[in-house]
């Protein structure tokens, strides 16, 4: 879509929504940056994957600047984060897969609305198939059958899905029955102290069994101990993410605070 362009006149589950992000006031545009933290692959110590966490210009945090967002600027702001962070990624000469999260109910058409991601791909030089687009289920106020339909558009389209913070909410397990994503990342709160805490576990190894039978890659994300992460190893997890292996830097590749490898 550019500034020109009308606005498009959508039905999404009988209800009348109209695409007005193309035109986006000026006061309405948030100007953003990123902070970059990997997704390590404990198997190999390299980084799997690098999560794009959005940050201010400057380096305001991720909520000032969703505070930012209503439904004037939602659909730029989207569409802005992706060609940012493959610019940032590219810039940085990033290896491995770059995770952008995305908003569901700023996505009208999934076919059309990805056209500024390939564009900024091929721009920056940055491989497509090297994006993963990850979302919380929770996030979808549309519905979960256009969730559905953005996450296939996608896979059609060459990238990775995922989910984020599963287990937080109580509809995951029935996105599941309509869709397998490649990955999902465990929310923060089952992993927290889980090496010390038999109900998470029972409910962890629950989540992986499922998760092996329906081919999908768990992700262990927030690890911030060498006792979660030794306990999500042992039970077969190589994908991790946390505070344990790196923080967020700031429009850079963040060095790890220890080797990545398990001992």
């Amino acid at each position: 879509m550019d500034d020109k362009a009308a606005p498009v006149q959508l039905a999404i589950d009988g209800a009348s929504r109209r695409c007005t992000g193309c035109r986006v006031p000026a006061d309405k545009i948030i100007d953003l940056s990123f902070a970059f933290q990997p997704i390590v692959d404990t198997r190999t110590g390299g980084a799997y994957a690098h999560e794009a966490l959005v940050r201010g210009a400057n380096g305001e945090s991720a909520g000032t600047v969703l505070a930012e967002i209503d439904e004037a600027n939602r659909y730029h702001f989207d569409q802005r984060c992706r060609t940012v962070a493959i610019e940032q990624a590219a810039l940085l000469n990033m290896g491995g897969y770059l995770s952008i999260n995305f908003m569901p109910n700023a996505v009208y058409q999934p076919d059309a609305c990805i056209r500024s991601t390939l564009e900024a791909a091929e721009r920056f030089q940055f491989a497509s198939d090297r994006i993963i687009f990850e979302t919380v289920e929770g996030e979808s106020i549309i519905s979960r059958s256009h969730l559905v339909d953005i996450f296939r558009a996608y896979r059609r389209f060459g990238f990775q899905t995922a989910i984020d913070d599963f287990g937080a909410g109580y509809s995951g397990l029935t996105l599941l029955t309509e869709f397998q994503p490649d990955l999902i990342k465990l929310d923060m709160e089952l992993v927290r102290g889980i090496d010390t805490d038999s109900v998470r576990q029972s409910i962890a190894r629950g989540v992986l069994s499922m998760c092996s039978d329906l081919g999908i890659r768990v992700i262990a994300e927030g690890i911030e101990t060498r006792g979660e992460r030794d306990f999500f190893a042992a039970n077969g997890v190589t994908l991790m993410q946390g505070y344990f292996f790196a923080k967020p830097a700031f429009r850079s590749i963040p060095a790890p605070t220890l080797d990545w490898r398990l001992a």
